[in-house]
C-alpha cells in the first residue's frame, strides 16, 4: 500500500526512474494512473489472504473464498471475502480517528474519538455471519451485472466492539427516527471527493439490536485494513453492505437513508416475482433486509473419490439471516429423497451453525451431495436458483458437491 501511495504522488520523471526506462506516451497517461508494472504485485500478501482465494476485481478490490476454505467454525482473516465499492483509505491514524453523529433525528450532534468510544462504552463480542447480497450471482441467467460471486462471499468471524444502541442512547434520538445511515473514509473510484462509493444503513430497529456493533476487533485482534480498520459497523444476518467499513460519520435519519447504493437496483430486489430479464420499475423494488436461509458444504472439497463401502463424512455451515436454522438435510439422489443431518445450535444469535453427516452410497458411480437448510419459520432452500432479479441478489439455492465412488 505504501508503494501505491508513493506512485500516485510521483511525477512522470520519477515513475520513469522507478521503471528504469522512459514511459512512452507517458504525457497522456491519466494523472492518477499507476502503471501496471508498479502496481501492488501480490494481493494475497497485501491482504494476508490464502493463495487459493479468487480475485474477482482489483478496482475496487473484491476477493472471494471457496467453499472448502470456509470449514473453520470461526472464519480466519485469510479466508474472509473482501467486498469493496471504492478505494481503501490510506494513512489511517487510529489515535486521531473520530466518529461524528448527526442527522435530522439526533438530539445533539456529537463527535467521539475512537479512544472515547472504546473507553466510555461497554465492550461486547459476538460471532456474526456476514454475507454479500450478491453471493451466488454467477448462477443467474440472464447474467446480472456485477462481480460474479460464486459461493464464497460469506464469513462468520468474531467481532468485538460497543453496541450501537448504547451510543445512540447517549447522544439522544428523536421519536421520528426511522433509519440510520453510515458514511466512511473510503473514496470513490473516480477520485471525485464529492462522491461516496457507498453509504448505506439499517432501520432503527436493526440499529437497536444488541448484536449490532461498532466493532474495532476481529477475531480478537485489530480489524485488518481491508475489513474496516479502525472501526466499522457490523449488522449480522443482513447483506454485508449494511455493515459499513472505516466508519467516520453516522446519521440518524427521519427518512429511509438516501445515501449511495440505497436506491435503484443496488441491494434491492423486486417486491413481486418477475420474469428473467424483466425491467422493474423503481416503485416495485424493495431494500434487502434479512438474508434468506442458506447452507454450504465445506468438507470435503468437491470432487472427492471414495471406494465402494467407504462412508463420506461431510460438514458445513448453515445460516438464516435474522432467524435460526431449525433443520439440516442432505440428498444423494438430486433431491428425490432427503436424510437428516446433525445440526448444532449457534454460539449466539446471528452466528452460523455447523452441520455434519455420515453419507453412504449404494453402488459405484457419480453422485452429487446436496445440502438443504430450513429456518425457524419453515422456509427451506430452493433446489434451483430462486427468483431472478436485476442485480442477481439472494441466491440461496442448495449447495452441492461432486463425489465419485470407484
Amino acid at each position: 500500500m505504501k508503494r501505491r501511495r508513493f506512485v500516485q504522488k510521483s511525477t512522470l520523471v520519477y515513475l520513469s526512474t522507478l521503471l528504469g526506462t522512459d514511459i512512452v506516451f507517458g504525457k497522456i497517461m491519466p494523472a492518477d494512473y499507476t502503471p501496471v508494472a508498479l502496481q501492488d504485485p501480490d494481493p494475497f500478501k497485501m491482504f494476508n489472504k490464502d493463495s487459493e482465494m479468487e480475485i474477482l476485481n482489483d478496482k475496487p478490490w473484491n476477493i472471494e473464498s471457496k467453499a472448502h476454505l470456509l470449514n473453520d467454525a470461526v472464519t480466519p482473516n485469510k479466508y474472509m471475502f473482501i467486498r469493496n465499492n471504492g478505494r481503501i483509505p490510506e494513512e489511517i491514524d487510529e489515535d486521531k480517528w473520530k466518529v461524528h453523529f448527526d442527522g435530522e433525528s439526533i438530539m445533539e450532534e456529537t463527535t467521539f474519538t475512537l479512544k472515547e468510544l472504546k473507553e466510555n462504552f461497554k465492550h461486547h463480542t459476538y460471532q456474526l455471519t456476514l454475507e454479500c447480497g450478491g453471493n451466488g450471482r454467477s448462477e443467474f441467467n440472464p447474467p446480472a451485472k456485477g462481480n460474479q460471486w460464486s459461493t464464497g462471499a460469506v464469513s462468520c468471524a468474531t467481532w468485538t466492539g460497543i453496541r450501537l444502541r448504547d451510543v445512540l442512547k447517549h447522544v439522544g434520538v428523536k421519536e421520528d427516527a426511522v433509519y440510520l445511515g453510515y458514511h466512511a473514509a473510503d473514496t470513490h473510484l473516480s477520485g471525485d471527493p464529492s462522491k461516496e462509493p457507498i453509504s448505506r444503513g439499517v432501520p432503527m430497529q436493526k440499529a437497536y439490536q444488541e448484536e449490532t456493533l461498532l466493532a474495532f476487533k476481529m477475531n480478537g485482534d485489530k480489524i485488518p485494513l481491508a475489513h474496516g480498520f479502525p472501526i466499522r459497523l457490523v449488522a449480522g444476518g443482513w447483506p454485508a453492505s449494511a455493515s459499513g467499513k472505516w466508519i467516520n460519520r453516522i446519521s440518524i435519519r427521519n427518512i429511509v437513508h438516501d445515501g449511495a447504493k440505497m436506491g435503484g437496483d443496488s441491494y434491492r430486489v423486486p417486491r413481486n416475482p418477475v420474469e428473467p430479464g424483466a425491467v422493474v420499475e423503481d416503485k416495485d423494488m424493495r431494500i434487502i433486509e434479512s438474508m434468506p436461509v442458506k447452507s454450504l458444504i465445506t468438507y470435503p472439497k468437491s470432487g472427492a473419490i471414495l471406494t465402494l463401502g467407504q462412508t463420506l463424512n461431510i460438514s458445513g455451515h448453515a445460516w438464516a439471516g435474522e432467524l435460526e436454522v431449525s433443520a439440516m438435510e442432505y440428498s444423494i439422489d438430486f433431491g428425490a429423497t432427503w436424510t437428516k443431518a446433525q445440526l448444532q445450535k449457534p454460539v449466539n444469535r446471528l452466528a452460523w451453525q455447523q452441520f455434519s453427516a455420515k453419507v453412504s452410497f449404494p453402488k459405484k458411480g457419480y453422485y452429487e451431495v446436496w445440502a438443504k437448510a430450513t429456518d425457524a419459520n419453515g422456509n427451506s432452500q430452493p433446489m434451483v436458483v430462486p427468483g431472478w432479479n436485476p442485480k442477481g441478489y439472494l441466491n440461496n439455492a442448495c449447495h452441492r458437491i461432486a463425489v465419485k465412488i470407484s
